[in-house]
């Protein structure tokens, strides 16, 4: 792979990337909540000199029925904010993914949809480039230690990328994580903020916690590309076997289309076997020291919660992942298909 390539699949990686986080970050905060343990932890400010009556009774209209209005002092105004706790020992039950939208709406203002959004795009174009850089270096180099095209070339590339990927940008996921799982409405954290905090408590080795859930994750990048690969290789076999004149290098709308129908059944696929590394991965980044490690967290989630803990969000994950990755696998390969012609001096055409 040139030079140029590599540049391309770097561009074409982080545009993919950020347009996927932009269009579904309302579903990745639902997410991330879902799957924390401190998901039935839900905190509501009415800010200084707030009613409890009142907080009560929205808690109550979103189904939070055994909760306490706590007053805690605010600081330097003088009023009070009330917490809304759900004193239940066991986890509440899951709701609905619409009725989390509207409960964080209702509870912390529109812009919570969004928390974590900054580090999000800083995160997700960086991860998305190395990845798919890595990805298309890797394969041009395993092809030719291997049987060209094969299954193994594209695990061995999707976990070169995925491994790279996770150890480059941890840092970033973890702060975006710790800035969703923050449910307050009044005087929430920043992101340097969040920043600052951890390394005054943890050092940097802190920014790193659940990295071995995220290498455990790879597995699910492995699933996906190797499965997009596959699905790939048959549509293009089709097209070879339909058309008398097949032009590999000719792309049309429905390529594209095709695209983003192969990206969304390959990562739904990956996601539903994979998904407990993600509640580990979550349950590891949150506050607290309840969880210490990969396996621990997911025996103890099995334990307290049974199976269903280990899949908690999984419905609004596949909800998620399937625009996001579609979104960012046919813009990757739009953004790889109109700007090489313009590297390499040669037009793009379509047979639309």
């Amino acid at each position: 792979m040139s030079q140029y390539d590599a540049i391309i699949h770097l561009l074409a990686g982080g545009l993919g990337g950020t347009a996927g986080a932009i269009a579904t970050c309302p579903l990745e905060v639902v997410k991330t909540r879902l799957q924390s343990s401190v998901a039935n932890f839900h905190f509501v400010s009415s800010g200084p000199g707030g009613s409890p009556a009142a907080v009560q009774s929205l808690a109550e209209r979103l189904g939070l029925n055994a909760c306490t209005c706590t007053p805690t002092p605010t600081g330097g105004s003088g009023g009070f904010s009330t917490s809304v706790i759900n004193t239940n020992n066991a986890r509440a039950p899951s709701i609905g993914i619409w009725r989390c939208l509207k409960q964080i709406v209702e509870m912390e203002g529109t812009k919570a949809l969004f928390k974590g959004l900054g580090p999000n795009l800083v995160g997700v174009a960086p991860s998305r480039a190395i990845y798919f850089c890595t990805y298309s270096n890797s394969k041009s180099i395993f092809n030719e230690l291997l049987p060209s095209d094969t299954p193994i070339v594209h695990i061995c590339s999707a976990a070169s990328a995925g491994f790279m990927s996770c150890t480059a940008t941890n840092p970033i996921w973890f702060v975006k994580t710790r800035l969703q799982l923050d449910q307050r409405m009044y005087g929430s954290i920043s992101a340097l903020q969040c920043i600052r905090d951890i390394y005054q408590r943890h050092g940097l080795l802190g920014f790193y916690k659940g990295i071995t859930a995220s290498y455990f994750g790879i597995s699910e990048t492995i699933i996906h590309f190797v499965i997009y690969e596959f699905i790939k290789a048959q549509l293009r076999q089709r097209k070879e076997s339909s058309r008398d004149s097949y032009n590999p290098d000719v792309k049309s709308t429905r390529d594209f289309v095709q695209f983003m129908a192969a990206g969304a059944v390959s990562k739904t696929c990956a996601s539903t076997l994979a998904y407990p590394h993600e509640v580990a991965r979550t349950r590891l980044r949150q506050e607290g020291d309840k969880y210490r490690s990969f396996f621990q967290t997911l025996f103890l989630v099995w334990r307290e919660e049974g199976y269903q803990g280990l899949y908690r969000g999984l419905a609004t994950q596949l909800v998620r992942q399937i625009p996001n990755t579609a979104i960012m696998m046919a813009t990757y390969e739009a953004v790889v298909y109109m700007l090489s012609p313009a590297v390499y001096g040669a037009s793009p055409a379509n047979d639309d």
